[in-house]
Protein backbone atom coordinates (compact mmCIF):
# COMPACT_ATOMS: atom_id res chain seq x y z
CA UNK A 1 0.00 0.00 0.00
CA UNK A 2 2.90 2.17 0.82
CA UNK A 3 4.55 1.38 -2.45
CA UNK A 4 1.64 2.35 -4.59
CA UNK A 5 0.88 5.47 -2.19
CA UNK A 6 4.50 6.37 -3.09
CA UNK A 7 4.32 6.11 -6.57
CA UNK A 8 1.18 8.40 -7.02
CA UNK A 9 2.34 10.94 -5.41
CA UNK A 10 5.63 10.88 -7.03
CA UNK A 11 4.15 10.75 -10.71
CA UNK A 12 3.03 14.21 -10.65
CA UNK A 13 6.14 15.73 -9.66
CA UNK A 14 8.29 13.33 -12.14
CA UNK A 15 5.65 14.74 -15.04
CA UNK A 16 6.25 18.40 -13.49
CA UNK A 17 10.15 18.19 -13.70
CA UNK A 18 9.79 16.74 -17.24
CA UNK A 19 7.85 19.23 -18.11
CA UNK A 20 10.36 21.76 -17.07
CA UNK A 21 13.15 21.02 -20.11
CA UNK A 22 13.61 23.51 -22.55
CA UNK A 23 14.58 22.70 -26.33
CA UNK A 24 16.69 24.67 -28.35
CA UNK A 25 14.65 25.95 -31.15
CA UNK A 26 16.92 27.93 -33.02
CA UNK A 27 18.44 25.52 -36.39
CA UNK A 28 21.80 25.86 -37.02
CA UNK A 29 23.80 26.54 -40.06
CA UNK A 30 25.48 24.53 -41.73
CA UNK A 31 27.59 25.48 -45.07
CA UNK A 32 26.65 23.92 -48.23
CA UNK A 33 23.94 22.38 -47.05
CA UNK A 34 20.38 23.56 -48.25
CA UNK A 35 18.82 26.39 -46.95
CA UNK A 36 15.25 26.68 -48.12
CA UNK A 37 13.75 27.72 -51.50
CA UNK A 38 15.13 31.15 -53.65
CA UNK A 39 13.31 33.89 -53.33
CA UNK A 40 12.88 35.25 -56.40
CA UNK A 41 12.78 39.20 -56.80
CA UNK A 42 9.52 41.22 -56.88
CA UNK A 43 10.06 42.55 -60.64
CA UNK A 44 10.14 39.60 -61.98
CA UNK A 45 6.24 39.22 -61.42
CA UNK A 46 3.41 39.47 -64.30
CA UNK A 47 3.30 43.32 -64.74
CA UNK A 48 6.95 44.26 -65.09
CA UNK A 49 8.29 40.79 -66.46
CA UNK A 50 11.78 41.28 -65.00
CA UNK A 51 12.34 45.05 -65.71
CA UNK A 52 13.84 46.46 -62.77
CA UNK A 53 13.37 50.11 -63.77
CA UNK A 54 9.79 50.18 -64.15
CA UNK A 55 9.65 48.25 -60.40
CA UNK A 56 11.57 51.14 -59.04
CA UNK A 57 9.76 53.61 -61.11
CA UNK A 58 6.73 52.42 -59.71
CA UNK A 59 7.60 51.72 -56.01
CA UNK A 60 8.91 55.73 -56.48
CA UNK A 61 5.18 57.00 -57.74
CA UNK A 62 3.78 54.98 -55.08
CA UNK A 63 5.39 56.53 -52.23
CA UNK A 64 5.28 60.16 -53.44
CA UNK A 65 1.35 59.23 -53.80
CA UNK A 66 1.37 58.75 -49.76
CA UNK A 67 3.32 61.99 -49.61
CA UNK A 68 0.93 64.23 -47.76
CA UNK A 69 3.07 67.31 -48.92
CA UNK A 70 2.70 66.84 -52.54
CA UNK A 71 -1.26 65.67 -52.25
CA UNK A 72 -2.33 69.39 -50.59
CA UNK A 73 -0.61 71.06 -53.36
Amino acid sequence: MKYLAAIVLALPLVLFVSACGQREEVTRFKQGTYQGKPDTPPYQSAPFNGDKGAWERQLATRAQSQNEYKRTN
